[in-house]
């Protein structure tokens, strides 16, 4: 699945948050609905203007945005 297919970044809507096409649902609030336990179904009822294949592309933007983030080690000296 290619996310960037539906999933869109646009400074004019929801301050540039990444959403799905088409609405002004953000990626981050699918993927919070489906951390608080709502099923794809539920999701798809409750906003029936996206689909699943939507849900499947904010699981593939979150994951990519994840890959993609880089962790650096700090160390801290005391004298």
């Amino acid at each position: 699945m290619d996310w960037q297919d539906r999933i869109t970044l646009n400074p004019n809507i929801l301050v540039g948050k990444p959403i799905i096409k088409g609405t002004r649902l953000a990626v981050e609030f699918i993927i919070d609905l489906l951390a608080q336990g709502w099923s794809k179904d539920e999701i798809i009822r409750n906003y029936p203007g996206i689909t699943l294949a939507d849900i499947q592309a904010c699981l593939s933007y979150a994951s990519a945005a994840l890959k993609s983030e880089k962790v650096y080690s700090v160390i801290c000296l005391t004298l």
